[in-house]
């Protein structure tokens, strides 16, 4: 996985990627600058034509060339670029097509677009098909492109669906339905982009390829895992979107899910798609129903991040009055197999939390016999093996030292990695993936089975009716989420740890 991206697209076959909802904010943060990466400089590989698809009549190829440079020239994610060479790219790259509405017709006239666009650049026919849409329109686009025989080609086809797939279970089977009423499992994409970390990724490697971690995997060592995903930012300009969605469709159906998956998972038989998907489904199968006692639902109030005053969630533009939309979530989980039965894992993520950091944090068991404590002073703590997925990289082992002198003292200290003192700026989680679907591997995809097991352990707890818990902006969340762990004897390992 690591050094994969050094190669470029050079192992992706020349195709036509379609992407609909090819003027909206995903397409210009994250797939163009993705795209542009991929194919310039030493990443340059195969042929790649863009066709962006909208609903807007007063486009055409010109103006969408324009669009898209000035996209590109306000990101900065991939350095400095001199010259005329964002322009050229545009414009040898990209063109434009209207939907208009959506209808029958106007899917038809996609189809031919397509086939024109393929003849004028010489490509095989190989065709990615992008849905950056809105998730109430995926339904009515994966049956349009069914309806223009988009599901199949000259060459291989492939369709790309954004989170959130589905809002329950009954919508994500529903969803999943009208997916494979027109395309094949093997074609389908469903993006969930923090499965393109490299941190993330590694976490298989750490696991699998250094048996000093993957002997003490287990619940013999292992006292508790907790995985954290916070974040310091409010609703900002998601308030409409978040009060339809709520923390827990936002963030721990899929992200926070994703690692909990790739930490409990088994060793697959070999480093396959399916193979490695098998073993994440059979986590999600084997984790119990999650007990109301064990949840925590919170939304943040006033309070102070850096020294500035941000407003309460429902004070913010486009939230209802008296709004119970949670904006944090903390849980216990239980996996019930040979290596975890009895070792909690806790999930917990939050808006306007002290820091935006996302981490994994393996707690080890104490000593069975601490004699340390017959002297003053020398109660060692627990080793916490600390896994820094964003923003400084890397992993962390807090061990036991004898400071030196008299009287005997212990302290403890960790053993770093960084990502950043000894590799490149990692890539952007889009370009990693975007790479994936040009070379057509699906190992960081989810595969039906596996969204609906994971809506199958939450949607009972969309139902939950009481009332949210409120916390200060700027603090770790509400103290339901403290006395969760409290009633076991634990407590939650922030930053100050």
């Amino acid at each position: 996985m690591a050094g994969r991206e050094q190669q470029g697209a050079a192992g992706a076959e020349a195709h036509l990627f379609v992407v609909l909802g090819g003027t909206g904010d995903l397409m210009a943060r994250k797939l163009l600058p993705a795209l542009h990466a991929l194919t310039t400089g030493d990443a340059a590989g195969a042929e790649l034509v863009i066709l962006g698809v909208g609903t807007s009549d007063d486009k055409d190829d010109d103006s969408y060339r324009e669009w898209a440079l000035d996209a590109l020239e306000r990101d900065h994610s991939s350095g400095p670029r001199g010259g005329d060479e964002l322009g050229d790219w545009c414009a040898g790259r990209m063109h434009y097509y209207s939907i208009g509405e959506g209808d029958e017709a106007a899917y038809a006239g996609l189809a031919e677009r397509i086939e024109e666009i393929e003849q004028q650049h010489d490509l095989p026919g190989n065709r990615i098909l992008y849905l950056a849409l809105p998730p109430q329109v995926f339904a009515d686009a994966l049956r349009g492109l069914g309806s223009a025989g988009l599901d199949s080609g000259p060459g291989w086809t492939r369709v790309v669906i954004e989170k959130p797939f589905g809002r329950d279970l009954s919508s994500a089977e529903e969803l999943n339905r009208v997916v494979h009423g027109t395309f094949e499992e093997s074609q389908v994409y469903r993006i969930d982009h923090y499965l393109g970390k490299e941190t993330v990724q590694n976490l298989l490697v750490f696991r699998f390829a250094n048996t000093v971690f993957e002997s003490l995997w287990n619940r013999q060592e292992i006292d508790c895992v907790q995985i954290t995903v916070a974040e310091d930012l409010g609703v900002e300009e998601r308030a409409g979107y978040y009060e339809r969605a709520g923390a827990l469709r936002d963030m721990v159906q899929n992200h926070l899910t994703q690692l909990l998956t790739l930490v409990a998972m088994e060793a697959p038989a070999r480093y396959q798609a399916d193979a490695i998907r098998d073993e994440k489904v059979k986590v999600l199968h084997a984790t119990r129903p999650i007990p109301p006692e064990a949840v925590v639902f919170g939304q943040y109030g006033h309070g102070t991040i850096d020294g500035e005053e941000v407003p309460a969630y429902r004070d913010e533009d486009r939230v209802a009055e008296g709004s119970e939309t949670e904006t944090f979530v903390a849980l216990e989980v239980e996996v019930e197999t040979w290596r975890w039965t009895g070792v909690p894992f806790y999930l917990r993520t939050g808006k306007r939390l002290p820091t935006k950091r996302t981490e994994i944090d393996v707690v080890f068991k104490r000593p069975p016999v601490a004699f340390f404590q017959t002297l003053d002073g020398c109660d060692p703590r627990t080793n916490v093996l600390r896994i820094i997925l964003q923003p400084d990289e890397g992993f962390s082992l807090l061990f036991e030292v004898k400071t030196p002198g008299d009287p005997v003292r212990l302290a403890s200290y960790p053993l770093d990695f960084s990502y950043s003192d000894v590799f490149e700026p990692l890539p952007d989680a889009y370009r990693t993936l975007l790479l994936d679907v040009m070379e057509g591997d699906q190992t960081l995809f989810v595969r039906a089975d596996e969204v609906e097991a994971s809506w199958r352990l939450y949607t009972p707890l969309l139902d939950w009716d009481e009332q949210v818990e409120p916390y200060p902006a700027g603090s770790w969340g509400p103290v339901g989420a403290d006395e969760l762990l409290a009633r076991s004897g634990r407590r939650w390992r922030n930053l100050e740890d």
